[in-house]
């Protein structure tokens, strides 16, 4: 009689080049059905990372080889102190700012334009879309964030910032057309996209929690490249920020480099082959 002992496929940190700090956990101004976090009923929870942790973390990692620094959570812009923790983190390396673009007018887009050209490090910004079809869209994400991603793309570009629009396939469609649907729709905004700056990524039902990780010969994750500061200690990636299954440490002096993908949610990055969370910085960096 033989017994088979099942395992969870492991992964370990090759290097740390993608630091992701979750600037808030919970207060974001949208309720996107796709979204993987549960945000409560209010929207009005102030649990936004204090600048000294995000110090600390600066400070911790000083001998790590920190490619981008990912200003993210729910929506990162709504962070009181959101300008200095730019600045500090430009001092270090490339940010990318991960939106939903709704703070973003020509105001802030000039703004944000001094910032970058006082530093030698660029900011890179992510939008999200849903669909290309406005209604399709609003329905997942909310009503008018269709035409706020659009307003905000229309702002960035005046500035000479080539945003990157990622693309949660939630309708399960053909990324042939996803892909040539969206470019149309940007284009029309006045920018020149290319290829490399739409990324579709295949969507995962949370409440599916019985589905176990498909197992890969070549696992290529986020948890690969990076990790998750929050208020709460160091975490594989942002799927599972504050989440025990992904807990690596209180802090970068003394944390885990191996992430063990026992949770549903790593199905999202096992499915796509690819990291998720994290940009190839090479496209989008002079």
């Amino acid at each position: 009689m033989t017994t088979t002992i099942l395992k969870a496929p492991t992964c370990t940190m090759v290097n740390l080049e993608n630091l992701f700090i979750e600037m808030t956990a919970k207060n974001c101004n949208q309720r996107c059905k796709h979204c993987y976090i549960d945000f409560p009923i209010t929207k009005n929870v102030k649990d936004f990372i204090q600048i000294e942790t995000v110090q600390k973390t600066l400070s911790d990692t000083g001998n790590e080889n920190i490619r981008c620094i990912y200003l993210t959570g729910a929506e990162p812009m709504t962070h009181p102190d959101f300008n200095k923790i730019l600045r500090m983190c430009l001092k270090k390396t490339n940010v990318c700012i991960v939106t939903n673009g709704t703070f973003i007018n020509e105001k802030k887009s000039r703004f944000l334009k001094k910032v970058q050209d006082e530093s030698d490090n660029e900011i890179i910004f992510e939008l999200s879309l849903a669909h290309y079809d406005e209604n399709k869209n609003d329905e997942v994400r909310s009503r008018g964030s269709y035409r706020q991603v659009l307003h905000a793309i229309k702002h960035l570009i005046k500035y000479d910032f080539n945003p990157i629009i990622t693309v949660m396939n939630y309708y399960k469609e053909s990324h042939a057309v996803l892909h040539k649907n969206i470019t149309d729709i940007i284009k029309s905004t006045g920018y020149d996209i290319n290829e490399h700056s739409i990324q579709i990524n295949e969507y995962f039902d949370k409440n599916k929690i019985s589905e176990e990780p498909t197992l890969y010969d070549d696992i290529n994750c986020d948890c690969k490249y990076g990790r998750t500061v929050t208020s709460n200690g160091i975490y594989t990636c942002m799927f599972l920020a504050n989440d025990y299954r992904g807990r690596c440490g209180s802090d970068f002096t003394d944390y885990s480099r191996r992430a063990i993908l026992e949770s549903p949610y790593c199905n999202t990055c096992l499915k796509n082959k690819r990291q998720v969370f994290a940009i190839n910085l090479s496209d989008f960096t002079h």
